[in-house]
């Protein structure tokens, strides 16, 4: 098991957001800096379409395009906003996706710091209830699963974990708003179009 220290030193020699192998990753998210109308607009629009040109979401917002373009680097830098193409990986034939609850024996951060640098973690959050941590993963096979759940057995501040295997995707969306103070902008942007 690698110390705080040395998993803090491995993320700080890749460049930000970028992880092993090159792959684009988000790390920790901390709580939201006031987001204004056009932040709030540019957010929108993107979750609706994420291939949304910045021209139109500019004349939908009545600011310029520059603005939107700085702007929406603004909220990636900070990792509010991640623009991907969300797959479903039982349809490109990952044949083991899972979600592991965790329980541990200290803080949980340690543990979600060093499942945060796995390739098949997706998804890491510390929670409250019944486990520390839900982890997702993606695996090729059941091989791949088993190999991942021992290992996270293996870390030293594991206690327990159980795992739910998804055996088909039902639904996955990432449209859920933003925020609730600013609704009726968003609502207005949307009837601009």
């Amino acid at each position: 098991m690698r110390s705080q220290s040395e998993a803090r030193a491995s993320r700080e020699a890749s460049p930000p957001g970028v992880g092993r192998r090159g792959h684009a990753q988000r790390g920790p998210v901390s709580r939201a800096p006031e987001l204004d109308r056009v932040d709030r607009g540019i957010i929108h629009a993107l979750q609706r379409n994420g291939r949304e040109s910045f021209r139109r979401i500019a004349a939908n917002l009545g600011v310029s395009e520059a603005t939107v373009r700085a702007r929406y680097g603004r909220l990636c830098d900070q990792n509010i906003l991640q623009v991907t193409g969300v797959t479903n990986p039982l349809g490109l034939g990952f044949d083991s996706w899972a979600m592991v609850g965790i329980r541990t024996t200290g803080p949980p951060e340690v543990v979600a710091d060093e499942l945060s640098q796995w390739e098949e973690a997706d998804y890491v959050v510390v929670t409250t209830g019944r486990f520390d941590l839900l982890v997702e993963i993606v695996c090729a096979d059941r091989r791949g699963l088993l190999d991942m759940t021992n290992r996270i057995r293996s870390l030293p501040e594991v206690v327990s974990t159980e795992t739910f295997l998804y055996l088909e995707l039902w639904k996955q969306l990432y449209d859920w708003g933003v925020g609730e103070r600013d609704a009726a902008v968003t609502a207005a942007a949307g009837e601009t179009e």
